[in-house]
């Protein structure tokens, strides 16, 4: 723990002194992270809708901002946002960076089929209208990206988080998490980067908006079946690789 100037404490090193509004700022987002009021892998709210929510100015968002980025807490995407990286302790990177070491590719695709169909059956059935609503954002960002690589994995990955999420499950939402964790940490991340190219970036962005359709309207039928031709094509990919 470190005490701030103002005597609180916080999980934040802060390299240098900073305003007591910037330092409030700071307790108050990292506060919201730990507790997963802004879970790992999610978006922050807008600049302007936090300085809004907080009563500040946005540049005092974006220093705190820049505070929590130096810290690892979040990491910045231009043009896409805050993504929040933060762990909540150091015991949980060992075990898997373990998994991640001893997974394969074949492995991870083979755990998706498991987890894929069951994970957007019960999405479809359980999502609530606002969750819906935030998935639908979520998607108009992705359509919105043409060439940023890591901004479009970013937002891939919160979409299939805010799908678990929907399940009602924490169990299966926790197991999926794990899948993405260990996909991030293994050298198939460097794969996918490589294939994203801009025309296959307009090719996922088509399916999530079927996979978004059929979610919407209820489809459980529909929406398994896509996920499962979905996983057949990604299946394709990773043969291409190899």
């Amino acid at each position: 723990m470190t005490k701030l100037a103002d005597g609180n404490e916080t999980g934040i090193v802060i390299p240098q002194p900073v305003g007591a509004t910037v330092q409030i700022v700071v307790d108050t987002l990292f506060a919201r992270i730990k507790s997963e009021e802004y879970p790992r892998d999610t978006r922050l709210p807008s600049e302007r809708t936090l300085a809004a929510e907080l009563g500040v100015a946005r540049n005092t968002v974006r220093e705190a901002l820049d505070v929590l980025e130096s810290q690892d807490v979040i990491l910045r995407r231009p043009g896409s946002g805050s993504f929040v990286t933060y762990r909540s302790g150091p015991a949980r990177a060992a075990p898997t960076d373990s998994v991640a070491d001893e997974t394969s590719p074949l492995d991870h695709l083979v755990v998706r089929g498991i987890l894929e169909p069951e994970m957007v059956r019960l999405a479809v059935v359980n999502m609530t209208p606002r969750m819906i609503t935030e998935l639908s954002k979520t998607l108009s960002e992705i359509e919105g990206i043409t060439t940023d690589v890591d901004g479009f994995i970013a937002l891939e990955e919160q979409l299939y988080m805010q799908i678990a999420e929907g399940t009602g499950n924490p169990l299966l939402a926790s197991c999926y998490r794990l899948t993405i964790e260990t996909y991030r940490q293994s050298f198939r991340t460097k794969l996918r980067r490589r294939n994203l190219t801009p025309r296959r970036m307009q090719d996922y962005q088509k399916r999530y908006n079927t996979l978004y359709n059929a979610i919407a309207s209820r489809d459980v039928a529909s929406a398994v079946e896509f996920i499962k031709l979905h996983l057949v094509e990604e299946q394709k990919l990773l043969l291409q690789d190899f």
